[in-house]
Parts: structure tokens; C-alpha cells; sequence
């Protein structure tokens, strides 16, 4: 059977120039490289300009999506931006982007669901071009978790950074089975019970200001190890794959303890295990693309390999998604 389905033929990232290191944020917090390596694996994270609002990083990642897959701005129908943290409450940032790329009048909008947020991007971004209203879409997930944090708070200012990461989906023709090229299952969960685990501490209809990031760390952790692995055997399923099959495991890297504990309750071998979170620290929706970038980039990822992606954020939302390249 003849199906079209969504595959990924360029991907690209963006880091802001400006590194912070563990070190560095000794100086302002009551912590120190040991302490923030030990429990997260975090060594240091990329931190946003003043004046470079989460539109201009996400438009670095996309442009350089774009050239991986041999595509111009003139292409585009569809962009999807994934992120937390908007240049501004309206318009969409993905409307920004469309402007400063000079991508044509198209389809363009924002996905909301924190650190799960470029998965669920994913998914819509497959249902535009698998019902043909779609041919050339960029999706994007682009954070500045930066401006979200409490520099007092040493239990969560640690933990993120900034950057963004883009790939471009165009429709390919598969027979229907797991060997197809592109985009093969998806498992995509909320809970909104648990939103008190996960949250920021304002808003435009609560305090009328942005916000802090808090985080109840033990209560998330203990979440998201059983409650992702769950996501993901269920994207597997629905691929009709195994975990065994898969050639990589490109999780969200919020928390090196996290990635493992996840990886060892799926019975992965560490070796097909992706992980940047060291030098990127928690970048949320950010954080799969960048991951994935990287290890396409250097080599490890080929086409042709069954890719796992995963994430959890606020909400609480995760979800999973299996790809072949």
C-alpha cells in the first residue's frame, strides 16, 4: 500500500556565541562545577544577546536547514516554531521568522508544549503534509530558557540554556511499512494534574509579568524516567518496530541522570544514546534538534537509520517519535 509520509531531508542548529560555563555561575550562585556535574552532567550552556530574541535564533537554525537540504526561503509553505520562550505574546514568533527569512506568504504558527514541544511540532507538521496541504515545511524548535530563570534559585538556573534546531520535512512515498523513509509513529501525553511540578510563575492573564521557571527536580525526575520510556515503546509500536530495531536514541537532554535512567529502563545500550546535554545544557524544545544536528553532523547518524526521539516538559507533556532517516 502507497502512503506519503513526512521526511526529514535537512537539518540544522544555532548556538549563541556566548558560553557559560559551571565556573562562571559560581561566581553568582551558591554552587560549583562538581556539584552541577555530579547531579545533572551539565558542564556549560549557551546564553542569548541582550538583543537576539528567540526569532533570530531560530531563523540561524532553519536557514542552515535549509541549505542541508538543498532548499531555499522561496520553498517554504510551512513553518512551525516550537518554543517557550516567544520574542512576544503576539504575534507568533513563526510569523517573525517567515519575515526575516523572506520566506513567502505561507502557513505559519507556534507550538506550546515546553520541552515536548518540537515532538508535538513534528506531529502537526506530519498531518499538514500527509493530507497534501503542505510540501516544504520547516520545523523549528528555538528557546531562550535564559530569560526564564531565577538567578537565586541554584536548583533549576543551572539547568538550561539557549539555542535552536530545525529540520525540513518534504512528503516522500513509502509502501506502508516500518522500512519507509520519514516519519513512522508517534505517541504524544498530558497531564495537567501535574502542572505544579513544572511551571512558570507568571503570565499575561496571572501577574501580567513573565515570570521564573520553578521546578519540583525529584518529583519530575521520577515522572519522566517511567512515563517516557512509556512513550516511547508506544511510538515504537506504532511504527511496528521494536526497541531493540532502533539505531538511535535521540532523547531531550534535560538532565544527564534522566537520559540514563530512561535509557537503562528500555534496556539501550549507551552507545546508541545521544547526548549533548554537557555542552548544551536544558535548551527544551531546543534540545531534540540540537541533539540531532550534532550527532548527523559528526557522523553517528546515517540515512537509512531508525532514529527514537523523545521529550518531557511542562505540562506535564511528552511524547516520542520514531523516524527513519
Amino acid at each position: 500500500m502507497s502512503v506519503i509520509r513526512s521526511a526529514v531531508t535537512g537539518v540544522g542548529s544555532y548556538l549563541p556565541e556566548q558560553v557559560v560555563t559551571n565556573d562562571d555561575l559560581a561566581k553568582i550562585v551558591d554552587t560549583s562545577d562538581e556539584w552541577i556535574v555530579e547531579r545533572t552532567g551539565i558542564r556549560q550552556r549557551h546564553k542569548a544577546r541582550d538583543d537576539q530574541p528567540t526569532s533570530d535564533l531560530a531563523v540561524e537554525a532553519a536557514r542552515k536547514a535549509l541549505e542541508d537540504a538543498g532548499k531555499t526561503a522561496a520553498d517554504v509553505d510551512l513553518i512551525i516554531v516550537a518554543t517557550t520562550t516567544p520574542d512576544m505574546t503576539f504575534p507568533a514568533t513563526a510569523a517573525i521568522v517567515q519575515r526575516k527569512l523572506g520566506a513567502p506568504t505561507c502557513i505559519a504558527f507556534d507550538v506550546q508544549a515546553v520541552c515536548s514541544g518540537f515532538v508535538y511540532a513534528l506531529s502537526v507538521a506530519d498531518g499538514f503534509i500527509a493530507r497534501g496541504n503542505a510540501k516544504c515545511a520547516v520545523v523549528i524548535g528555538a528557546e531562550e530558557m535564559t530569560r526564564l530563570m531565577d538567578w537565586t534559585d541554584r536548583t533549576t538556573c543551572v539547568l538550561f540554556g539557549d539555542g535552536a534546531g530545525a529540520v525540513v520535512l518534504e512528503p516522500t512515498e513509502g509502501q506502508g511499512t516500518p522500512a519507509d523513509t520519514g516519519m513512522l509513529g508517534f505517541a504524544l501525553r498530558c497531564d495537567g494534574g501535574k502542572t505544579d511540578l513544572l511551571y512558570v510563575d507568571g503570565g499575561p492573564a496571572t501577574t501580567g509579568s513573565v515570570g521564573h521557571l520553578r521546578m519540583a527536580g525529584n518529583q519530575v525526575f521520577r515522572h519522566a524516567v517511567v512515563n517516557i520510556a512509556e512513550a516511547v515503546t508506544a511510538a515504537a509500536a506504532a511504527a511496528g518496530v521494536t526497541i531493540p530495531d532502533i539505531d538511535w536514541f535521540v532523547p531531550h537532554q534535560a538532565n544527564q541522570r534522566i537520559i540514563k535512567g530512561v535509557g537503562d529502563r528500555l534496556g539501550l545500550d549507551e552507545n546508541k544514546v545521544v547526548s549533548t546535554v554537557a555542552m548544551h545544557a536544558n535548551t527544551s524544545a531546543a534540545s531534540i534538534p540540537l541533539a540531532l544536528d550534532t550527532a548527523i553532523k559528526d557522523g553517528r547518524i546515517k540515512r537509512g537509520d531508525l532514529v527514537l526521539l523523545e521529550a518531557m516538559g511542562g505540562g506535564l507533556t511528552w511524547g516520542a517519535c520514531a523516524i527513519r532517516l
